[in-house]
């Protein structure tokens, strides 16, 4: 079974990491080039956003018998199957989930500018992904 008040724990905090996201993302990629101490916040909430989502995607698929998922992208491929999100909603945080390791692992490494390009798509889709758990636990998370 779904715990609701761990799940809306996780939710929460990942709408914070959103919001200090879009705030340390800024509205002008110089200014953002020129600081890294923003760049390592930015990358941060960033992280901490994204693992919250993969919590969340593998907890509400293991608790409703969705299976366990083989990759934190194949949490949010089980949530759209089961109609939880949209399929391009899930194809958008699987690539999350693969930035949040090459954050957090130094796999490789991040281009500052393509993220500052593609960040707030990426957050809208980690606010809708809030909203759609949300909505299984009856909470309306959308102010």
């Amino acid at each position: 079974m779904t715990d609701p008040e761990l799940l809306l724990h996780k939710l929460g905090e990942l709408r914070r990491h959103v919001a200090r996201a879009r705030r340390r993302r800024g509205s002008e990629f110089a200014e953002l080039a020129a600081d890294e101490d923003r760049q390592d916040a930015l990358l941060l909430s960033v992280m901490i956003a994204l693992q919250e989502a993969v919590d969340c995607a593998f907890h509400v698929a293991v608790s409703r018998d969705l299976g366990v998922p083989t990759s934190n992208a194949d949490a949010f491929t089980r949530l759209a199957a089961a109609g939880i999100i949209a399929a391009d909603l899930a194809k958008t945080l699987g690539e999350g989930a693969r930035l949040r390791n090459r954050i957090a692992h130094g796999y490789a490494s991040v281009e500052l500018e393509r993220l500052w390009h593609e960040l707030a798509h990426g957050l809208d889709a980690l606010d809708a992904f809030a909203a759609a758990l949300a909505a299984i636990t009856g909470v309306d998370m959308s102010s």
